[in-house]
């Protein structure tokens, strides 16, 4: 079984789903997650979806109960990279992911998370 990764970033956990999910799949990250933000003490989550093409009403389900409990432990849950036919099947299974915020890309996701963004492509040199 193939594990989800999860990044630290200050003080948000990243978790980028780049791998098909199965059922088991998805239960392994929910206890990974819980453990990782108890241990790193993260005031954020973020999933990011964008590779995730299909999505069935367990992994959706799935995703609500991960939000409800990071935000038990006093973390916020920001879904990011949501693809139109991702939503639309969300609405017709009738979830509603109540309690996720959502955002187009990671950097609005870390903004809503009121996280500060790293620097990227920054020169080391500058400012010598």
């Amino acid at each position: 079984m193939e594990r989800v990764p999860i990044l630290k970033i200050g003080e948000v956990l990243l978790v980028s789903i780049q791998v098909d999910l199965q059922d088991q799949t998805v239960l392994a990250l929910q206890e990974d997650l819980a453990e990782r933000i108890v241990a790193t003490r993260a005031r954020g989550v973020i999933i990011d979806i964008t590779a995730v093409d299909i999505v069935d009403s367990f992994i959706g389900r799935m995703f609500a109960t991960i939000a409800a409990m990071s935000r038990l432990m006093d973390a916020e849950t920001v879904v990011v990279g949501m693809r139109p036919a991702v939503a639309i099947t969300l609405v017709e299974l009738g979830l509603s992911l109540g309690g996720i915020r959502t955002a187009l890309d990671l950097e609005q996701g870390m903004r809503l998370l009121g996280a500060p963004l790293p620097a990227m492509g920054a020169d080391p040199l500058d400012g010598r």
